[in-house]
């Protein structure tokens, strides 16, 4: 069976995406680190480890891979071998990636009584989206007139300890986030494909960058509407 227990539990831990999915059959990034220091499972299990070489050290993760041409070392593919232009990565501060959402029924809002804070999770159904992946995260804002709620979008290790609100199928209305580095010149108005740094399943997304900022470091902070997968 292939370990990693020649590693110490801080290392066996950064060769993981900390997402806290839960495919590998465990709670937590964490507790996947102390079963593979234990010999008690196998690193292949996490479906986010890119299995580059035999040698366990230079296997590298998808999602936790270092912020420097990232796009470069992803050849500028997604998991499923398809271009992409930039990556959207997680505004600084943020506890994850800022989604805009609209449920189904609007009304959920008021009738669960949504307010900032709240531990909440969902399904992106239908062309916004349609991802396969129950989303979780934590509210950041609400426009309860209009059934409008905002979010900072994490894994799902809250909602297991905590509760939750589950809001059912929502429609995606937009992302926010800032993008460090990209294959394109970032311009408003145009529709891009983009890769979400922190997607489980890697896959590039396609949106509208309807706003954007240019920052002192060179990166953009940006709003991108009208989106799908694909």
């Amino acid at each position: 069976m292939e370990t990693i227990a020649s590693f110490n539990t801080k290392t066996t831990f950064e060769l993981l995406p900390n997402l806290d999915c839960g495919a590998c059959g465990y709670k937590s990034c964490t507790d996947f680190a102390n079963a593979l220091d234990k010999a008690e499972t196998e690193l292949k299990k996490c479906i986010h480890v890119k299995q580059t070489v035999s040698n366990i050290g230079n296997k590298n993760c998808l999602s936790c891979m270092g912020s420097e041409h990232l796009g470069e070392k992803l050849e500028w593919k997604d998991s499923l071998k398809r271009e992409f232009d930039f990556i959207l990565d997680v505004v600084e501060g943020e506890p994850g990636p800022k989604e805009t959402i609209l449920p189904y029924n609007p009304t959920l809002v008021k009738e669960l009584g949504v307010k900032k804070g709240d531990v909440m999770i969902g399904r992106p159904m239908g062309m916004s989206c349609g991802c396969p992946v129950t989303h979780c995260g934590v509210v950041s804002d609400v426009d309860a007139r209009n059934g409008v709620i905002h979010w900072n979008v994490t894994g799902p290790l809250r909602p297991r300890s905590e509760g939750f609100i589950d809001i059912g199928y929502y429609v995606s209305q937009a992302y926010e986030g800032i993008i460090k580095e990209s294959k394109e010149e970032i311009k408003l108005g145009r529709r891009y494909w983009f890769l979400p740094r922190r997607c489980m399943l890697q896959w590039r997304h396609s949106g509208l960058v309807n706003a954007v900022t240019k920052l002192r470091d060179g990166s953009y902070k940006v709003r991108i509407e009208g989106l799908y997968i694909g």
